[in-house]
């Protein structure tokens, strides 16, 4: 895997060393709501399947997210998917922009895929902000798509994006500056 870099990100290969900041990170209430359990979810995002990829997200050397692609290697369905969690901390900063569009870019331009989804819970506005501001477009709603912890079912919301459609992050005033 690459190492892939952003405006203002660097996104490296998930490590083991990279655990226990996952977990802070997973654990937070903002980002808790979304995920599963903290725990399993940062040792699957340091040892993930074959078919994913996982970054540590880095903003002026430090781990600020995650961000991960699933990759559908067959040829005519060459796509691939994309998810993300940032430090609530760092929210609203154009990191999680500068992420999603380092990785998009390097999935499309790099490694050939024809088309990215995203698919955040239907009921996070933020994030569906985002994903549209970068070129996404809403498919439809998925239905009890995911059950969280607590047992009850949430509807996800497919977007898509094909390379002709992904957008730069804007360059706001919260946006990160880069480093010199």
């Amino acid at each position: 895997m690459d190492v892939i870099r952003g405006r203002a990100v660097v996104l490296r290969p998930a490590e083991a060393s990279d655990h226990r900041r996952f977990r802070e990170i997973l654990a937070t209430p903002e980002v808790a709501r979304w995920w599963g359990d903290p725990d399993e979810e940062a040792a699957e995002a340091c040892a993930p399947g074959e078919d994913i990829h996982s970054y540590a997200i880095e903003y002026r050397g430090v781990v600020v997210g995650i961000i991960q692609s699933c990759e559908e290697p067959t040829p005519a369905y060459r796509s691939a998917g994309i998810d993300i969690a940032v430090h609530p901390h760092w929210h609203r900063r154009g990191i999680g922009a500068d992420a999603i569009h380092a990785l998009a870019r390097h999935l499309l331009d790099t490694d050939g895929h024809h088309r990215l989804t995203i698919d955040p819970d239907t009921d996070n506005e933020a994030a569906i902000r985002l994903y549209r501001s970068l070129g996404f477009r809403p498919v439809g709603v998925m239905r009890h798509y995911e059950r969280r912890q607590d047992g009850t079912f949430h509807d996800g919301l497919l977007m898509d994006l094909l390379p002709e459609e992904l957008r730069a992050p804007p360059a706001g005033p919260n946006a990160p500056t880069p480093p010199a």
